[in-house]
């Protein structure tokens, strides 16, 4: 039973996007009350991918969590390799080396602390369970089902089977099927790309020599991707169009007659847990109702096909932390949460677009052989709407059986031996190379951008990467961006300078070569309600030279960035000829959404450390 709760913020969901933000609010001192349905954290596998810009953000939390969510990855040697066959054990149609182009990895390897990792949702989110409940500012409760939100003057009052929990702000993390979001009547738009089932399994001797990372399986009677997690599991996901079909009605049925079909019959296994999700590309109609803000996949949800999903919701949660922060302990205009969706809204867009590419570049494979997601999308959308709808439930599903054996007949040719057949599998071939951006999108995983009113200028469209490649990141300095890393000395130990900008609301975190003249017209009263806090790059950083022409500060220019890492302002001048167009962008952005601060009886403004 939850006995009243009052908190700055209650937390619907204990998700990857609802813990971080949880976690995120405590490390600002800020107090949190979390509400997950579920007794135990998921253990079907979801999400698989982790951004280093997750990890990145993560640290910020505790650098201890960072390295514990890092250290569950394999080595990248052991899951650079993505395939397409006809069944598990067949010669591949082609596949793609994530190790092919060592010059790549060492570009990707410069670009932060981090590497993109490969770890099962299954393995996460006890980890960051166990730090929710070892956090006393978070009252974590679980077995809790939301039966209502109720805004007031004060904020909104969240109503469950158990109990009430009042908050100044709640935050809808409650997942696909928000509950939360429903309630407050926020739709959700955009297509409905496929339904998927999964199942969980573990099978020591499937692979004995190389293991996959993916391996997408085309046959008569299946076609679906395998992917490898830790400790010889695996989760296999395939299609149906109608609810009735027995891959959703009867999945463990199901899956005990297709397993040793797909696998092969000899390949021993061990079911764990079976699943299903629609695979869309949606996103809500607004972040924001009042006192209640929307994250991860209640706001958005995407293909699986780019592994933006989780990602986008841990982002979310560090865009909202910080203005929550700013909002409750710095006295910031409540105003200051509508940029939450101005800056968030256009990078899930983007990313949703390039999921949305990928799923249906995979096409370019596998048209020679008649499986298409084209086609598969066709059918799902024709079976949602009447009259086929109309139909009864056992022969619509029977129906559906049907036309998914006829989309797949034509797989059947990748297993002969016919020059036919070789024509087929070269044509396929060839398509392969083209499909690296589904599976390396490091352009994207740092080089998305935010705009809006605490974001100078508008360098680039809202969203979009810099310089626009979705593959490759080039580090580069861009209103809106994330700080491109460098290396820096913090007493014995090296660090990211992405460690040195500091975490306060009210603090941007100003890189210079030529911090004294910067210090000075940067007057804490010039600049109220905020405060700078100013990096000698030349000091600090392991290669001077380097970063300094990087940031562009070879004429003492400067680098203003805020409490997340992104950067709100530069230039490459110095700063008696730039830093009055600073205090302009200042005044007209920032300082409508945070006031000043009282003056002392000196009169100069208070700072946050007097």
């Amino acid at each position: 039973m939850i006995t009243p709760l009052h908190t700055p913020v209650v937390i619907c969901g204990a998700g990857a996007a609802g813990s971080t933000l949880a976690l995120l609010l405590a490390s600002r001192g800020i107090a949190s009350t979390i509400l997950d349905r579920r007794h135990d954290p998921l253990s079907h596998p979801a999400a698989h991918v982790i951004n280093a810009r997750s990890l990145e953000i993560w640290r910020e939390i505790d650098t201890e969590l960072a390295a514990q969510i890092a250290a569950l990855s394999p080595p990248i040697s052991d899951i650079n390799l993505i395939r397409w066959c006809s069944s598990v054990g067949a010669t591949p149609l082609g596949e793609i080396d994530l190790l092919s182009e060592p010059e790549q990895l060492d570009r990707v390897r410069s670009h932060s602390d981090y590497l993109i990792s490969h770890v099962g949702q299954h393995l996460l989110m006890p980890l960051l369970w166990t730090r929710l409940d070892a956090e006393p500012l978070i009252s974590f409760h679980r077995d809790v089902t939301v039966t209502d939100v109720v805004p007031d003057r004060s904020g909104a009052t969240v109503h469950t089977h158990s109990g009430t929990a009042a908050a100044p702000f709640v935050v809808a993390a409650d997942g696909a099927n928000s509950v939360v979001r429903d309630l407050l009547g926020i739709t959700m738009q955009g297509p409905v790309l496929a339904r998927m089932a999964s199942a969980f399994f573990r099978s020591p001797d499937l692979h004995p020599r190389e293991r996959p990372l993916l391996t997408w399986i085309y046959q008569p009677d299946f076609a679906g991707v395998l992917i490898a997690h830790a400790d010889d599991h695996y989760i296999l996901m395939g299609t149906y169009v109608h609810p009735g079909q027995p891959i959703a009605s009867d999945a463990e049925r199901y899956w005990r007659t297709a397993l040793p079909r797909v696998l092969g019959a000899d390949k021993a296994y061990e079911m764990k847990s079976t699943g299903t999700w629609t695979m869309t590309s949606q996103t809500a109609s607004s972040f924001r109702s009042g006192p209640v803000l929307l994250v991860g996949d209640a706001a958005h949800r995407f293909p699986h096909t780019g592994g933006y999903g989780l990602n986008s919701g841990v982002q979310d949660a560090h865009n909202l932390a910080w203005k929550l922060g700013a909002v409750l302990n710095c006295r910031a205009d409540d105003t200051l949460l509508d940029t939450y969706e101005i800056e968030r809204r256009p990078v899930v867009e983007l990313f949703a677009e390039h999921s949305v590419r990928n799923h249906f570049t995979l096409d370019a494979v596998t048209k020679h052989f008649g499986a298409t997601n084209r086609a598969l999308q066709t059918v799902t959308t024709l079976m949602g709407k009447p009259p086929l709808t109309w139909m009864p439930d056992t022969l619509a599903s029977r129906a559906s059986d049907q036309l998914i054996r006829a989309g797949l007949a034509r797989t059947a040719v990748l297993g002969r031996d016919s020059a036919r057949a070789r024509r087929v599998r070269d044509r396929a071939a060839q398509a392969i190379p083209d499909q690296v951006p589904h599976f390396v999108s490091t352009g994207l995983e740092f080089g998305y951008r935010y705009a809006g009113p605490l974001i100078a200028g508008d360098e680039t469209p809202r969203g979009a990467t810099v310089p626009g490649d979705v593959v490759e990141y080039v580090p580069t300095v861009v209103a809106g961006g994330r700080l491109p890393h460098v290396a820096v000395d913090v007493g014995d130990e090296r660090r990211s300078i992405l460690e040195l900008v500091d975490r306060s609301p009210v603090l941007l975190t100003v890189m210079t070569t030529d911090p004294d003249a910067w210090r000075e017209r940067l007057d804490p009263d010039l600049i109220n309600p905020l405060e700078a806090d100013i990096v000698d790059v030349r000091a600090a950083c392991v290669a001077p030279d380097s970063a300094e022409h990087l940031y562009g500060l070879t004429r003492g220019g400067a680098v203003v960035v805020r409490c997340d890492g992104h950067i709100v302002w530069h230039t490459a001048d110095p700063a008696e000829q730039s830093a009055e167009d600073l205090l302009e962008f200042l005044a007209q952005g920032w300082a409508r959404l945070i006031p000043a601060r009282p003056a002392t009886a000196e009169g100069h403004a208070t700072t946050s450390s007097e």
